[in-house]
């Protein structure tokens, strides 16, 4: 006469087999969740990174009623006094700012921007040149996250 039904090692087999489903499946989904996070930092950062080429982009290179530079870097410690692009030499912005109204964008406090513009050579933008030496500055703003880098920026501008 013949049983007919399951023996104990085959049910096992597909317990094993259903658990390694499962175990694969949350691992997969952690690793899906860990760079889901590191897309949505680093769209943040390069939000922000925007914000301050979209606030420098119609600012003269210095100041405002003056042929040339008198002074590179801020010449009022007030973000609203900040009127030309090398006034954002040395800035940084823990929380950041925003290009619209300059306001502080609370709500990514983890977030600092920290911005570089230096003069470059006319004729090879990678060469720094001394403050006030070319009519070309570069800006570089790189976007942290808690002390940690997570993107960057560069951008000439030329006197206009």
């Amino acid at each position: 006469m013949r049983k007919t039904g399951f023996s104990l090692i085959e049910v096992l087999v597909a317990i094993m087999l259903v658990g390694i489903a499962i175990v694969s499946l949350v691992g997969a989904n952690h690793v899906f969740t860990q760079a889901n996070g590191a897309g949505a930092e680093l769209s943040t950062a390069e939000f922000l990174a925007e914000q301050i080429r979209e606030l420098t982009a119609t600012l003269p290179l210095f100041d405002p009623g003056s042929a040339t530079w008198t002074t590179f870097g801020p010449e009022e410690a007030t973000l609203a006094g900040y009127d030309d692009v090398d006034d954002f030499d040395g800035a940084s912005f823990c929380p950041p700012i925003a290009a619209a109204d300059r306001t502080t964008l609370d709500n990514l406090a983890a977030y600092r921007q920290d911005i570089v513009v230096q003069n470059v050579s006319q004729s090879n933008f990678d060469q720094v040149v001394a403050d006030r030496g070319s009519s070309f500055v570069r800006v570089t703003v790189s976007v942290s996250l808690n002390g940690r880098r997570i993107s960057s920026a560069i951008w000439i501008r030329a006197r206009y």
